[in-house]
């Protein structure tokens, strides 16, 4: 009997062979999700947006609900293990204006052609912070607009057979 070894973890070219194994892998995902939602008594929400774009979603409760607790616990600092602040105040409008308004300073004393390293580095991670922070809420707004009063807590088998 073969035994089992790590498995090399790199890109599958087989375009048939990658969306076979992506769907076999998401829903033992999900079914993972869920176990550890009911076994341990865990709030879990676990999104997983396909190569084609299509969105799978799973939640042990409301997902809004989740995501406002994450975003709350984001803005006190992402990971308290890690020890220090976090600057995403995510739900924060002045703090998002602030940024821009960092941004903007930036570009009008700096040159980007001559900057160094450093300063490129620190636009950088503005206009990172900044386009995640706008990416979240525009999620945030999609999902509440496009919110029609159905069950976010159906089983992935459940939304796979209604999105295929």
């Amino acid at each position: 009997m073969a035994r089992r070894g790590p498995v090399e973890l790199r890109r599958i070219e087989d375009r048939t062979s990658r969306q076979v194994r992506f769907s076999k892998r998401r829903s033992g995902l999900f079914k993972k999700a869920f176990e550890f939602g009911l076994l341990y008594d865990a709030e879990v929400a676990l999104l997983v947006f396909s190569p084609a774009g299509r969105l799978y979603e799973y939640a042990s409760s409301s997902i809004e609900d989740t995501y406002d607790r994450y975003q709350a616990f984001g803005g006190a600092g992402k990971n308290l293990n890690e020890g220090g602040a976090s600057t995403n105040n995510g739900g924060d409008p002045s703090n998002m204006q602030s940024r821009l308004k960092e941004i903007a300073s930036w570009s009008l004393q700096n040159n980007a052609d001559d900057a160094d390293a450093n300063e490129l580095e620190k636009l950088e991670k503005l206009l990172t912070d900044a386009l995640e922070n706008i990416k979240s809420k525009k999620m945030l707004a999609q999902r509440n607009s496009g919110a029609s009063g159905g069950n976010s807590t159906i089983s992935p088998r459940e939304q796979e057979e209604g999105r295929s």
